[in-house]
């Protein structure tokens, strides 16, 4: 990939314990821009051309640091140490069981009280990328053995803006990294996402239970409301999905860690579209259910199905089902995920 983007950094404010929290501008030579900061490594303004060259910002997120410390929703940042939920927030290692906090009815999601969406990362600029570090100490969240995982993010000239991640461990630890924007492809102030067309290519999906968790069963997509192998109007499908909640489910890619095209969306009033291609071994596709009294940038309400999220990851609950892909990283091993959206209108 070529890139000639520039990075320009500037203070975001100061953590409630005074650290200073820092914004990276990522501008490439198609005037796509990228905002992100090293809190969270949140994702806070992704500014896309449409088909007429209008850019609007298409990522849901805050004005104001302050609002990014607490992020309830999430908006844009980066998730661990295990994405999505731990049923009954608890899981067994080599016959150790290993409490979490329980954040989400019964069972933990995204990390736990204080996730990495919730912690300053260590930043540096280097050549044309943007380059995050945390360290998770043995025993944060309750997870075992000290975590150290690297996120470089890199926006080319194609309007593609990369996630390269890397982790190692000093002790056995069930891991699941993922971001977690949150996509309107008509600008983040559009209100609805009715007119988007969503693809993804998978055979099979995860079906949930009450809790939103996994049942264990990987099911084909064919002849569900889940099967989005070939396009499909949201508006035309959302209300159709039992219980009339959208989409919360993650799909099967069955790509051996092969990087393989996840998703498109469409959204033809604007021409624009978003591609999603990962390693990852699955796709959660969210549309926004739960987003509800949410006040966004520019003192937008933000509302049910408002947006939608495509975040590459492992399969939710894995340490409860081993026939789900292996999610466990072992010291001397090192986790590695690349994750592109690219950006582009026609």
């Amino acid at each position: 990939m070529t890139s000639q983007t520039t990075i320009t950094s500037a203070d975001y404010g100061v953590t409630s314990d005074g650290r200073k929290v820092t914004r990276y501008t990522l501008t490439n030579v198609n005037g796509l821009v990228v905002k992100i900061i090293d809190f969270g490594g949140a994702i806070t303004e992704i500014h896309v051309p449409d088909r007429d060259g209008k850019l609007d910002d298409v990522n849901l997120g805050f004005d104001t640091f302050a609002e990014y410390e607490v992020n309830r929703p999430h908006f844009g940042a980066l998730i661990g140490r295990v994405a999505n939920r731990i049923a009954g927030a608890q899981f067994t290692l080599d016959g150790q069981t290993y409490k979490l906090f329980a954040n989400n009815g019964p069972n933990c999601l995204h990390g736990g009280q204080v996730g990495f969406d919730r912690k300053l990362w260590e930043s540096k600029v280097k050549d044309d990328k943007l380059i995050l570090t945390y360290v998770s100490a043995d025993g944060e969240e309750n997870f075992p053995g000290e975590l150290t995982l690297t996120v470089v993010y890199s926006l080319d000239d194609t309007d593609s803006l990369t996630l390269d991640y890397t982790a190692t461990t000093t002790k056995k630890t069930p891991v699941n990294f993922t971001n977690h924007s949150y996509f309107n492809l008509a600008g983040h102030a559009a209100g609805h996402i009715n007119d988007h067309v969503i693809t993804i290519p998978a055979n099979s999906f995860l079906p949930l239970d009450q809790y939103s968790i996994p049942t264990g069963e990987i099911k084909a997509v064919a002849g569900t409301e889940r099967d989005l192998r070939t396009p499909v109007r949201l508006g035309d499908r959302l209300t159709q999905v039992p219980g009339g909640i959208g989409f919360d489910n993650n799909f099967c890619l069955d790509n051996n860690g092969e990087f393989v095209l996840a998703a498109r969306v469409d959204h033809p009033p604007t021409g624009r579209y978003l591609e999603v291609r990962t390693t990852e071994p699955g796709i959660q596709f969210y549309t926004a259910y739960y987003l509800t009294d949410v006040t966004g940038k520019g003192g937008v309400p933000y509302q049910r199905f408002g947006a939608f999220c495509l975040e590459a990851q492992h399969y939710p609950d894995s340490v409860h089902q081993p026939s789900f892909p292996n999610s466990y990283l072992n010291p001397g091993e090192t986790y590695t995920q690349k994750t592109v959206y690219k950006f582009g209108a026609s």
